[in-house]
């Protein structure tokens, strides 16, 4: 046999390569039999970041009006923000059957403090405003501010002499202050229905609060 081999040294030399390759073939597998399993990745999910939110709007407070006229029930009344003279109506039980509602404004938003008066068909409509003649005071004669009406204590037919307020706006300045008090100044009258800068022009110099 070795006189054999002898004579075949290729044959040696392929015996021993397989021989090798085998070895590190064994090796690989023992090793990776060995080998501890890896860990299992684990994905974590990402928290989103907190968000800035917006401050609440504040919601704005009710208003009370006054209504007053030809309404089933007059008085004072809570009504929602920005609501209508309309709404305001309905809230005191609805006009009554005689009330000229042509001369009301049902679309006007209504304010905090506002008197909303309901006339009658029977009521004299509003006079057309007259320009105030200016008053030229005499000697002897009293201060301006004893001269003008005070609006808080006149009974109706003197605040009639003032220029653009009629029997409908001179009940209108008496029901309001029986409602809601006197009025503290005099640019308080135009809070009352009826009475805009226009009136107010023409009596500013001629009331008085005190």
């Amino acid at each position: 046999m070795r006189q054999w081999l002898a004579r075949r040294p290729e044959v040696v030399r392929a015996v021993a390569a397989t021989s090798l390759v085998f070895s590190i073939v064994l090796g690989v597998a023992l090793v990776a039999v060995r080998r501890p399993a890896p860990a299992p990745i684990v994905i974590h999910p990402m928290t989103p970041l907190p968000t800035a939110t917006s401050a609440p709007t504040a919601t704005p407070e009710p208003v009370k009006v006054y209504v007053s006229g030809a309404v089933v029930r007059p008085g004072v009344y809570s009504l929602p923000w920005n609501s209508r003279v309309e709404q305001a109506i309905a809230a005191a039980g609805n006009a009554t059957s005689d009330a000229d509602l042509v001369r009301v404004n049902l679309a006007q938003r209504v304010y905090d403090e506002q008197q909303i008066y309901v006339p009658c068909r029977a009521e004299e409509v509003t006079p057309t405003l007259s320009t105030a003649v200016p008053h030229t005071p005499s000697a002897g004669a009293s201060s301006p501010s004893e001269q003008r009406i005070n609006i808080n204590t006149a009974n109706a037919a003197e605040l009639e002499t003032l220029p653009g307020i009629g029997p409908v706006l001179a009940q209108r300045i008496i029901d309001y202050r029986q409602a809601l008090g006197p009025l503290r100044k005099p640019e308080d009258v135009k809070k009352i229905s009826g009475i805009g800068d226009g009136i107010f022009k023409q009596i500013q110099d001629l009331i008085t609060v005190e």
